[in-house]
Formats: structure tokens, C-alpha cells, sequence
């Protein structure tokens, strides 16, 4: 539980590195190779054992994809992690290309030789990216090679074992829905495709299918197992024996067989001999699969995953379990953002104290399995790097006169939270107040948003950003992502943001997290989960609109905030929504945090 303030991120093993696998590359006739950050089960984090970019390069954040040629080498990173890459990837080694800029595929049309073979790992490839590596290597004049064995695995000398962490069956009284249900629901998609078996790989899908859960990624409850589901029939489930005690054994093969991981490839050979069509997410399902199934003569049913959108949903269950959850973490939540402001008035505190202390609350609680992410917690100019990991290296202390921003989430049996927090320690400057006024004007902008039903996530983005593009500002990440059920902080289809497509509906749970970064500077950002609520009638209007109830219980602070920048009904909003943390949390404090919470939530109107 919690997370190393270790730094395994060390710049200069890159150069020595990248020499290693070139002369991997030479022997296995390929003049370059694609390092992805995801395993074969294509998830957003990945245990020790595949964290091969990380072992490469030095980077350790979550999203990002290097190309090696032999006389050059790239990483790509998102907006979020510009600043991590810079700071823990040799640039002599590995050009450093802004993704939003240049995508992997242009930058390999632009680079690789004509004549040249490009080697990828098919097991950590999706169909839709070897698309655009296929073309982006045509255009070359080159071509794109599957490689039997990954040339960084027979470099690296120390690979960590795979994990085989004890699986638990979720019970129904907090998932709303028996597995055998979501089986059947699962089956009809199947076959309603046109499909005979459908292939699963995104192990949040497995999770929530058979109502189990498991540790073998951190932070996220999830197991590493694939399972194939016929239209008609029981499904398997391939995964580590060594995971399954007698009970949890007992439990799975009621409603579906079991077997090893090693067998998958095989049976996928089977289905194809036998000429059936099977489902699979061009997006999810890692290309070597794809490939089993076609040499064998089967057909591929390209689809999206059903299962993404069935559990975004959430059963009531999961509805109240959030709650809950999130009530229990607002608890914890408060009593550190009190704890920050008494170690801020004793002259301030560390990052790695910060993030100590925010788990004690959090595990005082009795209920917390674990937290859902490495907490965020920048002082000062960390602030500024969307998503800074703090390590023994890199620690230091929030002084008078700087913002703190700390983003963290709790994994609870009955829900996942999710929050930020930016407080001031000491006086903060009127850049600062103004900056955070803004944010804070986006946020309550999309909190307070009316929305037709079919409305998506990419047509409402913009309500978060008005107020900072009417100052010329703006942030590079998305307003909102989706959040599971007691599994991934991270989950679609539903998001908010430019690429957020997929229609919000009611059950769904998605982050509202607007921020602005000056670079080297300070860092905001204010975030709450909001629950997506039933259509309702707005007076006068003609259409029922759905709209957003705020779960996330905690004060935003309103030292920060420059009250004649906000509108009337900006600040009957946060007053109603302090008043309704103050009244949900302050029975479950002792005295001094019931008054701190008190004052911290007084309404701006009085």
C-alpha cells in the first residue's frame, strides 16, 4: 500500500541502454523498434516486469512510446508529462517530441530510412496502432517487422518476475450485479455483432465481468488474465493458477472454466481452424492475438469492448458505495487540508510529509485497500508538472509564499475517489488568487452545467477553459476522465475533454479538474468527481437535460479566491456546496477539525 519515494528514473542509464538494445536490434536484422509504455493486456499502468520505457530511457510516467532507429531515438509524451521527460530522459540520447505535435507515425515517416525494416513487439501493439505504423512505414518506402521476442527483454538482465497477487471474488452487494448477469448481457452483444466468441484482454473488463479483483498492478484492483466469452456457453478465464485460493477457484468456475494463461494462444489457433468469428477492440486487443486467429482461417468481428460501456454505468450499488466512499475519504480529507494549514502556519512542510500524512487520515479510515494512484504533491514550481511524482530526490518543503497542489485518491471495497487541492501556504500573491479564481470559474462551470440528452464529454470541454481563455491561458489535459467502480481511477468511454466522444449518461461518475500551470512557477488545479444524474425538467424549458451532482466531499479554499471575479450564481454554488460539506462531515470530527471546517466552509455571500 502507498507508494516509494524511491527515484527509479536515472537519465543516464539511457545512452547505454539504447546501445544494448541497438546491438539487440542488429542481431535480430531489424534497423529499429517501437518501445511502448503498455503490456500485452494494454492497461494504463503495468507491473515491474514490463516497464520496459521506464528501463530504456529513465521516464517513468504513464503514457508515453519511444522509436529507436539506428541513428536516432525519440520519446513522445503528452502535455502532462513535457516537463518529467525533460527532467528524467537524456535529450543527447532520445530527442524529446511533444506527442500533440508530432505522433509517433510522423515522426517514422520522417525519420526511418526507405529500405529499412521497423521492428514492434506484436504483443504490445493494438491492431489501430499497427495500422498507423504500417502506413507510416509504407510512406517510408519500409516496412514494419513482428519481432518473436522482445529484443529489451534479452538486454535486460534483472527483468523483475511477473506478479502473482491472491484474487478476490467482488461481492454482489457492492457491484448491484451478479456475474452471471453481466455474462448473459455480454453473450446477446456477441452475438447481436455477429460474433461466435468474443476476446478480452483490458483486465478493468475482466474485472467487473466475473465480479473479481485482484493486486497485481499498483493502485489498481485489477488481475492480469484474458478470457474468451462464446455467444453460447460458459466462458474461460486464463489466469495464473497460483493466484486462485480453493474458495476464490470454487467461486469463478460456478459460472465460467479456468485455465492457464499459456493456453490462450492455442485456443485462439482453435476458433480460427474452426473458421469462427471472434469480437475483438481493435483499440484493446494486442495485435499477436489478432494474428493467431487470422493464420488459422477465423474471422475478426472488429467492435468496441462492450463491457466499457456497461460498466461505466453504475448500479445503484456502486452509486452508494461511492458515496460512502467518498464521504469516508472527505473525512480523511479534511482533517489533512487542517493538519496542512497548522504545519503551514508553523513554517510549512515536506512533499513526501505531505503525502505520508494524507495516507495516515486516509488509512485511519479502517476501510482503505489501497490509494488509487501515486499522490500528486508539488510545492512551488512541482505544482506546475501535471502529474509530479515526488521521490526521496526530488522532496521539498512548501514555504510562506507558495501554492501547494496535491491530487491523490483512495480504492475502497465500495468505491474509488479521486481529488485536488490547492491551498496556500501563507499569504499567495493576486497572480495567484486571480489564476485560481479562474480555475475555480471553469470548474463550477461544468458542475453547474444543463445538458441535452446524447450530449458528450467534447461539447462541454470548453465551459472548463472560457474563463482562462478570456485571459489568454489555458491547460493541456482534458477537464475529466472517467472513474471506476472500486477499479481504475481512469476509465472510458466517458470523459470530458476535446477527444471525449462517447455520450454522457446517467450512472455515469467522471472527474471535473480545470487547472493552469505557470511553468517554474506554482501549479493549480481544483478537482471533484460529479455523478451524471437522470434528465429533469428545467422550468420553462422543452427538454428534460441531464446534469451533474457533485459527490466529492471537501472545501475548496477560499483563501484563493477573488470574490468580485465570481457571478451571483458562481457563488451561491459554492456556498451551497460548503455548506453541504460542512453538514455531511462535521458530526465525524473532534472539536478543533469540526471548527476549522467550519470556518474553512463559511460562505462568501455572509
Amino acid at each position: 500500500m502507498f507508494q516509494s519515494f524511491e527515484d527509479g528514473a536515472d537519465p543516464s542509464v539511457g545512452p547505454k541502454r539504447l546501445a544494448l538494445l541497438r546491438a539487440a536490434l542488429a542481431e535480430a536484422g531489424v534497423g529499429g523498434f517501437i518501445v511502448p509504455r503498455t503490456d500485452e493486456y494494454q492497461g494504463e499502468y503495468v507491473p515491474a516486469c514490463a516497464e520496459r520505457l521506464a528501463w530504456l530511457t529513465g521516464f517513468t510516467g504513464s503514457a508515453g512510446i519511444a522509436v529507436v532507429l539506428d541513428g536516432a531515438a525519440a520519446i513522445f509524451v503528452d502535455g502532462r508529462y513535457t516537463t518529467q521527460a525533460r527532467r528524467q530522459v537524456d535529450g543527447r540520447a532520445f530527442a524529446h517530441v511533444a506527442i500533440a505535435e508530432t505522433r509517433p507515425s510522423e515522426w517514422i515517416e520522417a525519420h526511418l530510412p526507405a529500405g529499412a525494416k521497423l521492428g514492434f513487439d506484436p504483443k504490445l501493439h493494438t491492431r489501430a496502432e499497427v495500422r498507423r505504423f504500417e502506413k507510416a512505414c509504407a510512406a517510408a518506402g519500409a516496412t514494419l517487422v513482428p519481432l518473436a521476442e522482445n529484443p529489451i527483454d534479452t538486454v535486460w538482465t534483472d527483468r523483475p518476475e511477473p506478479p502473482v497477487a491472491p484474487v478476490e471474488l467482488h461481492p454482489e452487494s457492492l457491484s448491484g450485479r451478479g456475474a452471471t448477469d453481466k455474462i448473459a448481457a455480454l453473450q446477446g452483444d456477441i452475438a447481436r455483432a455477429g460474433a461466435d466468441v468474443g476476446l478480452l484482454t483490458a483486465t478493468d473488463s475482466i474485472a467487473w465481468l466475473f465480479n473479481i479483483r485482484g493486486n497485481d498492478i499498483p493502485h489498481i484492483p485489477v488481475v492480469l488474465s484474458s478470457a474468451l466469452v462464446p455467444a453460447d456457453g460458459r466462458p474461460t478465464l486464463f489466469v495464473d493458477p497460483r493466484k486462485l485460493s480453493n474458495a476464490v477457484r470454487d467461486g469463478i468456475e460456478e459460472i465460467a472454466d479456468v485455465a492457464q494463461p499459456g493456453e490462450l494462444a492455442g485456443r485462439l489457433a482453435a476458433l480460427g481452424a474452426d473458421g469462427r468469428a471472434v469480437l475483438v477492440d481493435p483499440e484493446l486487443t494486442p495485435e499477436a492475438h489478432l494474428r493467431a486467429i487470422e493464420a488459422a482461417g477465423g474471422r475478426l468481428v472488429e467492435a468496441q469492448d462492450p463491457i466499457l460501456a456497461a460498466r461505466a454505468v453504475k448500479t445503484s450499488a456502486e452509486i452508494a458505495g461511492s458515496r460512502a466512499a467518498h464521504h469516508r475519504d472527505g473525512v480523511a480529507l479534511v482533517r489533512f487540508l487542517k493538519w496542512l494549514d497548522d504545519r503551514s502556519a508553523s513554517g510549512g512542510f515536506g512533499e513526501i510529509e505531505a503525502v505520508t500524512a494524507l495516507g495516515r487520515f486516509r488509512a485511519e479510515t479502517g476501510l482503505l485497500r489501497e490509494i488509487a494512484f501515486d499522490t500528486i504533491s508539488g510545492a512551488g514550481e512541482h505544482g506546475a508538472i501535471v502529474h509530479y511524482r515526488v521521490t526521496n530526490r526530488t522532496d521539498r518543503r512548501a514555504e510562506p509564499g507558495e501554492l501547494f497542489l496535491i491530487d491523490s485518491g483512495g480504492q475502497y471495497s465500495d468505491g474509488t475517489t479521486d481529488v485536488t487541492r490547492t491551498v496556500p501556504v501563507g499569504t499567495p500573491t493576486d497572480e495567484m488568487k486571480v489564476r485560481f479564481t479562474q480555475v475555480l470559474k471553469g470548474h463550477i462551470a461544468i458542475a453547474t452545467a444543463r445538458f441535452p440528452v446524447g450530449t458528450s464529454g467534447a461539447q462541454i470541454d470548453a465551459l472548463a477553459r472560457i474563463s482562462l481563455w478570456k485571459a489568454g491561458c489555458d491547460f493541456d489535459h482534458g477537464t475529466g476522465h472517467g472513474v471506476g467502480a472500486y477499479l481504475s481511477v481512469h476509465e472510458g468511454p466517458q470523459r470530458i475533454s476535446k477527444l471525449g466522444h462517447a455520450a454522457l449518461e446517467p450512472g455515469m461518475i467522471v472527474s471535473n479538474e480545470p487547472g493552469y500551470y505557470k511553468p517554474d512557477h506554482f501549479g493549480i488545479r481544483i478537482e471533484n468527481l460529479v455523478l451524471v444524474t437522470t434528465p429533469a425538467p428545467i422550468p420553462g424549458g422543452e427538454r428534460d437535460m441531464l446534469a451533474f451532482e457533485t459527490i466529492t466531499l471537501a472545501p475548496i479554499d477560499r483563501r484563493l479566491i477573488v470574490p468580485s471575479l465570481l457571478g451571483a450564481d458562481e457563488i451561491a454554488w459554492l456556498d451551497s456546496y460548503h455548506q453541504r460539506v460542512q453538514g455531511a462531515l462535521v458530526g465525524d470530527l473532534d472539536a478543533t477539525e469540526r471548527a476549522w471546517l467550519i470556518e474553512a466552509t463559511r460562505p462568501i455571500s455572509g
